[in-house]
């Protein structure tokens, strides 16, 4: 008898134990969810912060050019070294340049060509992911490990479309929101022959700024059949304000 009132005085006691438990657990405060507006906020911030506090920098970049299924053997290569001066843009000045002439003259040097268009005074701002640019929305509360950094990942679609504007994804650092890589497809087809290419890019925080280090492009095209094209940066000297870290 002493045995069985123990028993049951001990599954009594297990039992409100349990109990309690899942209400303690029941109430406890929810996660704090991620303020989207918030993140997106602190994406507009630091891209603004980096055009106002960088006057200017040159790195050193390498393109390439791959066709078909070979992403060993360049059928062209070029490296330039960049410079980039806030109210002025960029310039190029070519360091070497091998293989296909034709494919430098129709694929590479209209790459450069862009990129001055690009970062005209006046223009420079309009490519730029940003909420003015893009639509953005954070596809997770939880964070994601990229390139060694914490990130939020955002879906973005630019509100414009252009060959250098990407619907896809964003990753930027938790903690500064400066972009770490952007994913995604091409806006809008550079030419009627070729569909949208496919590209990315990553990041690395140089000295508290967003700099690009690789970039990969991949087209299709009726006449060309598959692209690859890849660009590695390197040599970054910035020319930072008084205000820049």
């Amino acid at each position: 008898m002493t045995t069985c009132v123990r028993s049951a005085t001990a599954a009594v006691g297990l039992t409100a134990a349990l109990s309690s438990a899942v209400c303690l657990q029941a109430g406890a405060a929810p996660a704090q969810q991620p303020d989207a507006a918030a993140i997106i906020h602190r994406v507009d911030a630091a891209a603004q912060y980096r055009y106002d506090n960088v006057l200017g920098f040159t790195d050193v970049e390498h393109y390439a050019i791959y066709r078909g299924n070979d992403e060993t053997h360049p059928a062209a290569e070029m490296t330039v070294k960049s410079t980039y001066r806030k109210g002025s843009g960029k310039t190029y000045e070519i360091l070497s340049q091998k293989g296909s002439q034709f494919l430098i003259r129709i694929g590479l040097r209209p790459l450069l060509d862009n990129e001055r268009d690009i970062n005209l005074p006046g223009k420079v701002a309009q490519s730029w992911f940003t909420s003015a640019n893009y639509e953005m929305g954070l596809k997770s509360p939880a964070t994601e490990r990229m390139n060694g950094r914490e990130c939020y990942v955002l879906g973005i679609t630019a509100k414009h479309k252009a060959p250098n504007m990407i619907d896809g994804t964003l990753w930027v650092d938790a903690q500064n929101g400066m972009i770490v890589r952007v994913d995604g497809i091409a806006s809008k087809s550079p030419s009627a022959f070729s569909g949208a290419p496919h590209l990315m890019r990553d990041y690395m925080d140089l000295e508290g700024f967003p700099e690009a280090t690789h970039a990969h492009a991949e087209s299709k095209s009726m006449f060309f059949g598959r692209t690859v094209v890849t660009i590695d940066y390197s040599q970054y000297h910035l020319e930072l304000g008084q205000n820049g870290r």
